[in-house]
């Protein structure tokens, strides 16, 4: 092992699906909560945007 670390230690993640909820106080599920619907609504945008460029991309490909 290197004495230096190339690369930086990457964060750890907010949230890990199926990790122990059992030892969060009620405030830290609710800050969760909104930090997961917030990506949902990231992600949901991003499937939109690939969605609109896909249909573009097939109206193109028809005439």
């Amino acid at each position: 092992m290197a004495i230096f670390d190339d690369e930086p230690k990457k964060p750890m993640p907010a949230h890990v699906i199926g990790q122990d909820l059992s030892l969060l106080s009620q405030s830290e599920l609710s800050e969760r909560i909104t930090l997961l619907r917030a990506e949902i609504t990231r992600l949901e945008a991003e499937l939109k945007a690939k969605d609109a460029t896909k249909s573009a991309a097939e109206a193109m490909f028809r005439r």
